[in-house]
């Protein structure tokens, strides 16, 4: 005849609390592992594929505003017509934001507020707010070619030539000259913050 034995009920109770704080123990650290794994992969994201920078200055109204905040792809093919960071060429340790007018090889002017490039004019819709609150016989960019601004008549291999939306404001490629390729810190892709701004490029 087979006999059962009954487990008092207290060493029952105590080898039940036991396997829950195991499973708890094991949630816990599962959990931590994982949140490690994503702070992991988050930092290696932020670190070499993109970058999250926040905008100062006026030099790219009325495209973004001081303050914006924005994630830009490193390492992105550039092309005209992008908004790029780059490494301030004046100022160590500074960022800059600027659009890409010229391109390698390209030559560029700007003559009563119509930009050309190679000779072809480059629509430039992105600056349409401030150009229509200028009064009559304003320029919003001054006129310039590259011969002018002592630059040579094209641009350089493996450089760009930049520009703040804000043109009457910004201190871009004008005055600072061409920007290597290596200086370019990424192409902006995303405006997050404000939220109600939310915008991808």
């Amino acid at each position: 005849m087979w006999r059962v034995l009954n487990e008092p009920n207290n060493r029952r109770e105590a080898r039940a609390q036991q396997q829950e704080e195991e499973r708890f123990g094991q949630w816990m650290l599962q959990t931590f592992i994982m949140a490690a794994v994503f702070v992991g992969i988050i930092a290696l994201l932020f670190t070499f594929v993109l970058a999250n920078d926040q905008v100062s200055g006026p030099s790219m109204q009325p495209t973004f505003e001081s303050g914006d905040r924005i994630i830009a792809l490193r390492h992105a093919s550039v092309q005209r017509g992008d908004i790029v960071i780059l490494k301030a060429p004046d100022e160590p340790n500074t960022l800059y934001i600027k659009r890409v007018i010229g391109m390698p090889g390209n030559t560029v002017e700007s003559k009563n507020d119509v930009m050309y490039i190679n000779g072809k004019k480059y629509n430039q819709p992105f600056l349409k707010q401030y150009e229509n609150e200028l009064t009559n016989g304003t320029l919003y960019t001054e006129n310039f070619s590259l011969e002018s601004l002592s630059l040579g008549k094209r641009v350089p291999k493996d450089s760009y030539f930049v520009m703040g939306d804000h043109r009457n404001v910004s201190k871009d490629s004008r005055a600072l000259g061409f920007i290597q390729k290596d200086a370019i810190v990424g192409v902006v892709k995303l405006r997050y913050w404000p939220l109600n701004q939310w915008r991808g490029f």
